[in-house]
């Protein structure tokens, strides 16, 4: 399975589904199965976005898990972020992706960025695992026969 590091607090919100809308500086052709995987470190700057308002509204108390797997999902496309901001909702495979405030808060939708739609978002107990840069493959313990339980 194709995997996605994302620093905190922004991996829990796609974990949570707080997040639909991942915002990058660089477009992929893959589609299909996609893990979430909170990378092991946490900068100062991401844990100071946690006490913004509308990012703590969404996380809560908890403790946000690092160097895991946390959620699954399945990546449906890559657009250019302007497109979703001249139309600020998106229709892919019969299913809407929306721009609203929230979802702007919790990405960079400066020109030249791309958005990648996250659909069928599955969080899951956090499993250990070495991140990397870009999409890197997983092997998940459900490809070895075991299997973890969701939230």
């Amino acid at each position: 399975m194709k995997a996605l590091t994302l620093t905190q607090p922004w991996a829990t919100l796609v974990a949570i589904g707080a997040k639909r809308i991942e915002t990058r500086s660089w477009c992929t052709a893959y589609r299909g199965p996609l893990a979430i995987h909170a990378a092991k470190g946490f900068p100062k700057w991401a844990k100071e976005t946690c006490d913004d308002p509308i990012f703590a509204v969404e996380l809560g108390p908890d403790a946000l898990p690092l160097g895991a797997v946390i959620a699954t999902c399945r990546l449906v496309s890559c657009i250019p972020t302007w497109k979703l901001q001249q139309n600020r909702v998106i229709q892919i495979d019969c299913e809407d992706f929306y721009l609203d405030d929230t979802e702007r808060a919790f990405g960079d939708y400066a020109p030249g960025r791309w958005a990648w739609l996250l659909a069928d978002v599955k969080q899951c107990e956090p499993i250990p695992a070495k991140g990397a840069l870009g999409l890197w493959d997983w092997e998940t313990l459900t490809q070895r026969g075991w299997r973890w339980a969701t939230y």
